[in-house]
């Protein structure tokens, strides 16, 4: 019963696929870099060759073909910041963890697994799933008489070992796309500024005095594609932290609450 019940936790939470997501955002960076970027509204000729002054749309459409692929990273470190976000919350539960680990250690030291149970019921989430496998392991190891002491303990701290290994790799999904985007994005950054950089010695290179649109051009292609990826790197960076950070806190609280129904079993001397 409390296999199946940690089983489809693990799978029940709020998911999307990567390969879906990257897609989808590929095809909407592509749309707005052309349509609404590169809207003629946003030049001043026909052939999109000096953006507006103070017109942003249109510089970043100068920025060239890199800045749709940097967009697209923008999109999907939202879309899984989003999807992580709404899964590591529901993970925690309903309400206060703390106060939830320290209302069934207190219902532990008062040999209340049922309340305990309840309080499981009431909390909800990945870390009250493996608790209360825990707990109903406890409850078990307490009613067997074939096993001895040591090895009940060994058989609860098994029990939410295995809950905690079933429960967080859905918490650790996409994480290593976010850390990905981290490091390519600004690699892919460079890539557009050297690119840039190249029209812009290019434009410097023509025979006769330089073309000054040519110039600008370059330049300002390098400038974006730099600013853009910076940008997504940087959030992207910040994401992955606040997750692992919000992941480890709960796994620090499987843990605490793990080695107190151990603790509090072997006190008991069965």
């Amino acid at each position: 019963m409390a296999q199946g019940q940690k089983t489809n936790t693990a799978k029940s939470g709020f998911s999307v696929p990567p390969f879906l997501v990257m897609i989808v955002a590929l095809i909407v960076s592509e749309l707005i870099f052309h349509f609404v970027f590169g809207n003629l509204s946003h030049f001043k000729d026909s052939l999109r060759k000096e953006p507006n002054p103070g017109d942003y749309m249109g510089i970043i459409y100068k920025g060239g073909v890199i800045v749709p692929f940097l967009m697209t990273m923008f999109i999907v470190v939202i879309t899984f910041s989003i999807e992580r976000h709404l899964t590591i919350g529901k993970a925690a539960g309903t309400g206060n963890l703390e106060n939830f680990l320290r209302s069934v250690k207190a219902k532990l030291a008062g040999n209340d697994i049922n309340g305990a149970l309840a309080e499981c019921d009431k909390q909800k989430g990945a870390v009250a799933n493996v608790v209360q496998a825990g707990l109903l392991k406890y409850a078990e190891m307490e009613k067997n008489t074939e096993l001895e002491g040591e090895k009940k303990v060994l058989a609860i701290q098994q029990e939410v070992e295995e809950s905690t290994a079933l429960e967080l790799p859905a918490l650790e999904q996409n994480l290593p796309i976010l850390a990905t985007i981290a490091s390519v994005g600004t690699l892919i950054a460079l890539l557009g500024t050297v690119i840039g950089m190249i029209k812009a010695f290019a434009a410097l290179a023509t025979s006769g005095s330089p073309d000054p649109a040519a110039l600008a051009s370059g330049i300002s292609e390098a400038l974006i594609n730099t600013a853009l990826g910076i940008f997504t790197s940087a959030i992207a960076i910040i994401m992955y932290n606040l997750f692992t950070s919000k992941i480890d806190k709960l796994t620090y609280g499987i843990d605490e609450i793990g080695y107190s129904l151990s603790q509090s079993f072997a006190s008991r001397k069965h």
